[in-house]
């Protein structure tokens, strides 16, 4: 998106910073820092800092551009007042274990932050535009990125119960209890609500998100001869009790459908971890997707992946599974459920070869998951 701005802007672009989940090179004005996801370093706060620090210095006749993406909540990552990084990322590290979707964690991170949540905007004197690429089932701008020129309809009592219903306040650094708490009691500014005249001067467009996935998805599929049945509805829930249910509803659509058959649908799901594993949401689908995917008559295959190429805290962007994964799971003395049970799918699929491993993409649209019928 970056790379793609300086082109069209030639030497109108006076600078501007990139935060990257990794090595990219940029030409100047434009400087990279690399920035941590899914749960923010010292890069993040340097990143987020050096956007608040050009947000401020543009002037009125200047335009501010913000390119929004999938994973910036974590790659930049200011701490509001009381909050340190090491508490944030503790946060973050808990919600996410706890299962927390994307809507509450980002509630939460947005009460944490002194730059999302609205306040790039409120702090920015220069007209601004946003242009984002979704990773949000429903390609909500206030949640993608957390917001950080958009409006934020939660509140600081939104937060605390999203704390209580993961693990509660013990499960939490106490600096950010007592920081959401102060807010709660009117005792630190809420983030820009609507109607924030300070959120005037700008406006916001989503400008790719799942379904660009979808449709690049069923573009390949029928150049290799499949017919394609494309499912709107987005897969979300936890992974291992959406992953049968998606299968089942899949089985039913599709019995009447000429073969060979490509099933495409899109989302994102969560995991509760439980156990000592290693693993990401893709593939913990999958591995749940096996059992209920050995019933079909048919040959069949499914891979659920993420389109940034990065399954949780793994080199993975998913699994794949087939109508022989069980088999080849018993010659090798693999018991599927143990695996799930300890959150353990990238062990698992790594002993099978099955682990989906492109490296990163460069974007993030949430996930997609294929489903192939003989």
């Amino acid at each position: 998106m970056a790379a793609a701005a300086a082109r069209l802007l030639g030497d109108r672009l006076r600078g501007g910073v990139v935060a990257v989940p990794g090595a990219v090179q940029l030409a100047a004005p434009l400087e990279v820092i690399a920035g941590g996801h899914p749960v923010p370093t010292l890069g993040s706060r340097a990143a987020g800092q050096r956007a608040l620090e050009i947000a401020r210095a543009a002037k009125a006749a200047d335009r501010l551009l913000v390119l929004l993406s999938g994973g910036a909540s974590a790659l930049m990552a200011v701490p509001a007042d009381g909050v340190t990084l090491d508490d944030k990322r503790l946060t973050t590290d808990v919600l996410l274990r706890a299962g927390a979707d994307i809507h509450s964690l980002n509630a939460v991170r947005k009460h944490l932050s002194a730059f999302k949540g609205g306040w790039l905007a409120a702090e920015a004197s220069a007209p601004w535009l946003t242009l984002a690429i979704s990773d949000v089932v429903g390609d909500d701008l206030s949640v993608i990125g957390s917001g950080p020129t958009v409006a934020d309809a939660t509140t600081f009592e939104h937060a605390l119960d999203v704390l209580r219903r993961h693990g509660g306040m013990e499960a939490y650094p106490a600096a950010v209890g007592a920081r959401l708490q102060r807010g709660a009691a009117g005792r630190a500014p809420e983030t820009p609500k609507p109607g924030d005249a300070r959120l005037a001067r700008g406006a916001s467009w989503v400008i790719g998100g799942r379904h660009d996935a979808m449709g690049g998805g069923a573009d390949a599929a029928r150049r290799l001869g499949y017919r394609v049945l494309t499912i709107d509805e987005p897969v979300v829930g936890e992974a291992r009790q959406a992953a049968p249910a998606h299968v089942a509803r899949v089985a039913a659509r599709a019995a009447a459908l000429d073969r060979p058959l490509c099933v495409i649908s899109s989302g994102e799901t969560t995991v509760r971890v439980t156990g000592a594993g290693r693993g990401g949401r893709n593939q913990e689908f999958a591995l749940a997707a096996a059992p209920t995917l050995a019933e079909f008559r048919t040959d069949a295959a499914a891979a659920s992946v993420g389109t940034d190429g990065v399954d949780g805290p793994t080199d993975a962007a998913g699994a794949i599974v087939d109508s022989t994964t069980l088999a080849r799971a018993r010659r090798a003395a693999l018991r599927p459920q143990a695996f799930l049970d300890d959150n353990d799918a990238y062990a698992f699929f790594t002993v099978l070869g099955d682990l989906i491993q492109p490296g990163p993409t460069g974007t993030n649209v949430g996930d997609l998951q294929v489903i192939l019928l003989a």
